[in-house]
């Protein structure tokens, strides 16, 4: 496996210094749902990181970047990742970052100047918006009930959208809509007269930036630049983007399951019950050995999925495998760190819960493992079925 370069060590013992002295003590459970408070944290931290060297590892240099290959971006987002405020002090969390990958392969250059480059200096913030109610699209996006018709020089939007992440206090919203053409994607201001925030929705998860919210888009116009790529291949681009979306929510959220092992090994280090430590209990040593084994794994099958993106292959099978294992092992290692640390790892006491909360809704995020694993199914049997008639 490919190592990372002497800079992209380095800058993870920065990013390290930046998340124990900088993050983790700005951390609130204040923060909790409440979107705005956590945007005054976050505003507090990105100066901060800017100057430490450490924003925007995934843009490329030309662009105010730090240009960074994906084998070097894993084990910094890791790092980033034991803090839920780093990534978005560094400005690489979701949605934004996706986003800003989206703009910056398929949009114009004014599009561009007007959101690219505002949200690349973290100006303003941005949602993606393509789930809807049923019986419209979720983990199914072919089920699109958005639409969008054209009329005159633009197009008139039509539908509902909701758990749009990113929505509370977002300058704009990428918007995957049914067109006659097909599936297509458009910039969709949220002061448009037709679009609504309907009200944000309070999910599992606690901390994530911009909330979810739920969207109406009621007759609203945009002109024809408003389309991102072009029209009839929102599909396509959403599939670009999600798969690396899904390997950067496994590296940052890697770091935020070995942060709650660090905080369980910790506590049974120095918890006694029964007359002695509860590290001396086999059954704990037990638990500690599975939570390693499981992060082990994730690193090596998200490594190897960076390895495959660095060299410009095709990830789509390796994505979504990576996806399904590292979603449901990060549970399984946050789940024990709750665990082990009793009533305190069910309390906001400690942030073990707080993370298990996050890591339980990664399971849902990025496609369901159960849509993965049926996909993957059906890929992997159509494969046989074509090799055995060759």
């Amino acid at each position: 496996m490919t190592a990372p370069s002497e800079r992209a060590a380095e800058l993870c013992e920065v990013v390290r210094h930046f998340v124990e002295t900088e993050a983790i003590p700005r951390e609130d459970v204040a923060h909790i749902h409440d979107p705005v408070a956590l945007d005054r944290t976050l505003a507090e931290l990105r100066p901060i990181a800017r100057a430490a060297g450490l924003y925007l590892p995934q843009m490329p240099e030309q662009y105010g970047g730090l240009g960074l290959s994906w084998i070097e971006r894993a084990a910094l987002l890791e790092e980033a990742g034991r803090s839920y405020l780093a990534p978005g002090a560094m400005n690489c969390a979701a949605p934004d970052q996706p986003n800003m990958i989206s703009l910056l392969r398929s949009g114009t250059e004014a599009q561009k100047q007007v959101y690219l480059w505002p949200l690349a200096n973290g100006d303003i913030r941005s949602c993606f918006a393509m789930t809807e109610p049923h019986p419209g699209a979720g983990s199914d996006p072919s089920m699109l009930k958005t639409t969008a018709v054209r009329s005159g020089d633009g197009w008139v939007i039509n539908g509902h959208k909701w758990f749009i992440t990113g929505a509370i206090g977002a300058r704009f919203s990428i918007v995957l809509v049914q067109t006659a053409e097909g599936p297509t994607q458009f910039i969709v201001d949220v002061d448009n007269l037709g679009f609504n925030v309907v009200r944000a929705i309070r999910a599992m998860d606690p901390y994530a930036i911009g909330g979810h919210g739920e969207i109406e888009l009621k007759d609203c116009f945009v002109s024809g630049d408003a389309v991102l790529g072009e029209v009839g291949k929102g599909l396509d681009y959403a599939q670009q983007r999600l798969e690396p979306a899904r390997l950067s929510h496994c590296m940052r959220l890697m770091g935020r399951a070995a942060r709650a092992l660090e905080l369980a090994q910790a506590y049974v280090n120095q918890r006694h019950s029964f007359g002695q430590r509860l590290a001396e209990l086999q059954l704990v040593q037990a638990m500690v050995a599975d939570c390693h084994i499981d992060l082990h794994a994730s690193r090596l099958m998200t490594l190897d999925c960076a390895k495959r993106m660095d060299a410009g292959l095709s990830v789509k099978t390796q994505t979504a495998m990576t996806k399904v294992f590292v979603s449901e092992a990060l549970n399984r290692v946050a789940d024990r760190a709750a665990q082990m640390m009793g009533a305190l790892g069910m309390s906001e006491d400690a942030p073990v819960s707080l993370i298990l909360r996050e890591l339980r809704s990664f399971r849902i995020y990025d496609g369901a493992s159960e849509l993965h694993r049926s996909t993957l199914g059906r890929r992997f049997l159509k494969l046989s079925a074509s090799s055995s008639t060759a």
